[in-house]
């Protein structure tokens, strides 16, 4: 079972964003950290993702999983089409898997625009259906729904929880929205922080 197991944290000489935290994740599903922007819940996805390591503690339980992250800033190269940003790996079937998520996600007629022509909403479908098309089976999704309308987020949550279902995917969600955790059908983990700390 992935686990982090009393990991601690901080940067630089400030205030430690977590300090002896712990948190159980399940084998497969969906769950919500939950908590107000700077209590240290983007860390956490960072440290799950491998982009940063404990400096106390210890990550157990994800040794070959595939972590796909959909960032708080979109990523996007400005050079590339919304089609190349969504290609993770360069062979025909994920190029094949990109265009058909951008399609699920309403870009069928932008494949070939430049992030400068498109809409902040736009482009954050392309980060989304970046991750999506990787066949990750960690995914990682930092308040993914952000410039997103009402009909719009809750097309792309219904696409991430299909994405999910008969598979071996483990989704982990950060945001400080209730009704985005609703949609994925998410365990809710309430945070507070820093340093991170669990409030149930």
């Amino acid at each position: 079972m992935p686990r982090l197991d009393r990991v601690g944290f901080g940067y630089g000489r400030g205030r430690p964003v977590l300090a002896d935290f712990t948190l159980d994740l399940p084998e497969t599903g969906t769950v919500c950290l939950l908590g107000p922007s700077g209590c240290g819940k983007t860390t956490v996805l960072r440290l799950l993702a491998g982009l940063v390591i404990p400096q106390a503690g210890r990550i157990v339980g994800l040794d070959g999983r595939r972590p796909a992250v959909v960032f708080q800033e979109d990523r996007l190269l400005p050079w590339e089409t919304a089609w190349q940003n969504a290609v993770s790996r360069p062979d025909p079937a994920q190029r094949e898997r990109a265009r058909e998520w951008l399609c699920r996600l309403g870009l069928g007629d932008n494949l070939h625009r430049r992030p400068g022509e498109l809409s902040g909403g736009m482009k954050r479908r392309v980060a989304m259906a970046r991750a999506l098309a990787s066949e990750a089976d960690l995914l990682l999704l930092d308040e993914p729904f952000t410039g997103l309308d009402e009909s719009a987020w809750r097309h792309a949550a219904d696409l991430v929880v299909a994405a999910a279902e008969g598979t071996g995917l483990l989704t982990v969600l950060v945001t400080h929205v209730p009704e985005h955790a609703a949609a994925l059908g998410a365990a809710v983990v309430r945070l507070d922080g820093p340093p991170l700390r669990r409030l149930d």
